[in-house]
């Protein structure tokens, strides 16, 4: 039977017991220098011989073939910003790994079958660094070039790196491919990039690369306005009778803990003000506007209302004509292909809502690109944010995170949750199912 609430019993115990995704610098305790400061990074190009400009896109990756599943979910599970552990119980971190993915990817790969055999994130990826790499090359930045970096499988963001050595590059601009920041998101991609840096200074400290951070873009004109032409395609798709008889467009966004946003995080006020934007490109078109977040696990509270609670509402409101529009997501993968076109569209039809539509994601989008490659721009001349400044100005402050301050304060409280946590894993591993959806991985 089709269930869309997943409460696992693991997610209650890691969600209270790890701090959030929290930047935690590394054991020397070094601090990333402010890029050139402040200065743009053309300014500071000007009086360099031989200027090398790049571009890293983050994003979070995904198995692309049924034998990649597993080792996808292994990095997943050994990375203790997922399941962090106390450090008494540290070791054993990759054991858990090693059983939980060797034990969920059968699952895994029949839902990745579903959608085609695996995840097309990192085509689509590629394909947009591709298009912006043009982009930038018509509007006089023929030497730039585009990288990808993935956070849980490949090309993972030292393959990135590598590419980046080999060509030169001493001016860089990250750019994380979430439009709002969330630490879980482009947070955690930001941390792994910040500590690679910090593990040799000496190639990629700002004596040798001069970088800057976007950390988010949810605002900008052209994003926006890419979003609103494809929402206005697909209310045009309805009859004038469908319209008269009320069209819905709901935005499902992806949830994270309630306590993430009490601490800080500004991913729902980011959110809440995109779709305030975008939703202006359509408002001549007379329609009703819902927001809702999706891919919610256990049974703490996330960020209201549930996009499956939402659905549910709309049926028994009488809402027939529905468009979803998949906000935190600018390329298509397995929370748009597989939870909202499979999943939330059996429950929309079960509910009595007659005419689905689902916005695509951008991917290629060529409004989109063209604003992506202005943005860059924009970035290379306004002055620098470094990856520190970066996770700072969005509450993450790496010396003192608010939320892995509130673990730390109470360190008696850290061991039993890890003890819980370690306990409901093996609990997890023998009968309950697991925490990858958490991450958009279908377990």
């Amino acid at each position: 039977a089709f269930q869309i609430l997943r409460f696992r019993p693991i997610i209650a115990a890691v969600l209270f017991a790890l701090p959030c995704l929290s930047f935690r610098p590394p054991t020397t305790a070094k601090s990333l220098p402010i890029t050139s400061k402040h200065f743009s990074l053309l300014a500071v190009e000007s009086s360099t011989a031989t200027p090398k400009i790049g571009v890293i896109l983050l994003n979070l990756g995904g198995p692309e073939r049924s034998e990649d599943v597993e080792g996808f979910l292994y990095n997943l599970f050994a990375d203790p910003d997922i399941i962090r552990l106390p450090v008494f119980l540290s070791v054993f971190q990759s054991p858990i790994a090693k059983i939980i993915s060797s034990r969920r990817a059968p699952k895994s790969i029949k839902a990745y079958e579903s959608i085609g055999g695996g995840s097309p994130i990192v085509k689509w990826t590629r394909a947009q660094a591709k298009g912006i790499q043009d982009g930038l090359s018509t509007k006089g930045f023929k030497n730039a070039n585009v990288y990808v970096a993935m956070r849980y499988w490949h090309p993972f963001t030292d393959e990135a790196l590598k590419e980046m050595e080999d060509d030169g590059i001493n001016t860089l601009v990250i750019v994380p491919l979430y439009p709002q920041f969330s630490i879980s998101t482009s947070g955690s991609s930001l941390r792994v990039l910040r500590e690679a840096f910090l593990s040799d200074l000496g190639k990629w400290g700002p004596q040798k690369l001069r970088h800057t951070v976007v950390p988010a873009w949810f605002d900008r004109p052209g994003y926006t306005k890419a979003m609103g032409r494809l929402i206005v395609k697909e209310i045009e798709k309805y009859s004038d009778e469908e319209r008269k008889d009320g069209v819905v467009v709901l935005f499902s966004a992806h949830g994270v803990p309630q306590s993430y946003i009490e601490a800080g995080d500004p991913y729902k006020f980011q959110v809440e003000k995109c779709v305030s934007l975008i939703q202006r490109e359509y408002e001549e078109c007379g329609v009703k506007t819902e927001l809702s977040y999706q891919s919610r696990v256990g049974p703490i509270e996330w960020l209201k209302p549930y996009t499956e609670d939402k659905i549910i509402e709309l049926g028994k409101a009488g809402v027939k004509n529905l468009v979803v529009v998949p906000i935190s997501f600018v390329s298509e993968h397995v929370e748009t292909l597989e939870e909202i076109d499979i999943e939330y569209k059996e429950l929309a039809e079960d509910n009595g809502i007659e005419n689905w539509k689902r916005v695509p994601a951008l991917n290629t989008d060529q409004f989109f690109l063209n604003d992506m490659t202005d943005l860059i721009i924009q970035a290379l001349k306004e002055p620098s944010v470094s990856l520190s400044e970066a996770c700072s100005q969005n509450n993450v402050d790496l010396g003192g995170d608010p939320l892995a301050q509130a673990v730390r304060e109470n360190k008696t409280r850290n061991k039993l949750l890890g003890l819980a946590t370690l306990g409901t894993v093996i609990l997890d591993m023998c009968f309950g199912k697991g925490i990858g959806h958490l991450f958009g991985v279908p377990l």
